[in-house]
């Protein structure tokens, strides 16, 4: 599997994973959710340990740009609330920064 398609798998599952604690402490929802959180949570970091680099940092800080993207898809697909503009803007600019850390060369 391809850098790319852990980073997605990730991002998923460390958003989802900390909604469900958001939606416990902010929107009433049951505490059980805490445990598919945890396990998300728990998911999203195994699944950074697959990303092949030499060194965690790298991975994590590439990692950001995704991360940043995905939660832009989340607030628009699960939360119903549509990207503005500087979002766009701001997504672009990280992504930009995750193509530089993973394409330089070294």
């Amino acid at each position: 599997m391809s850098a790319f398609a852990f980073y997605a798998l990730a991002a998923l599952a460390e958003i989802a994973g900390c909604f469900a604690f958001w939606a416990w402490m902010k929107l009433d929802k049951p505490i059980w959710w805490l445990i598919p959180g945890i396990a998300s949570l728990a998911l999203f970091a195994w699944l950074l340990t697959l990303i092949e680099t030499a060194a965690a940092g790298r991975a994590y800080a590439a990692y950001g740009g995704i991360y940043i993207a995905a939660s832009l898809a989340w607030l628009w697909i699960v939360e119903g609330a549509r990207p503005d503009r500087w979002d766009a803007t701001g997504v672009a600019l990280a992504l930009a920064g995750t193509v530089v850390i993973l394409g330089g060369p070294r």
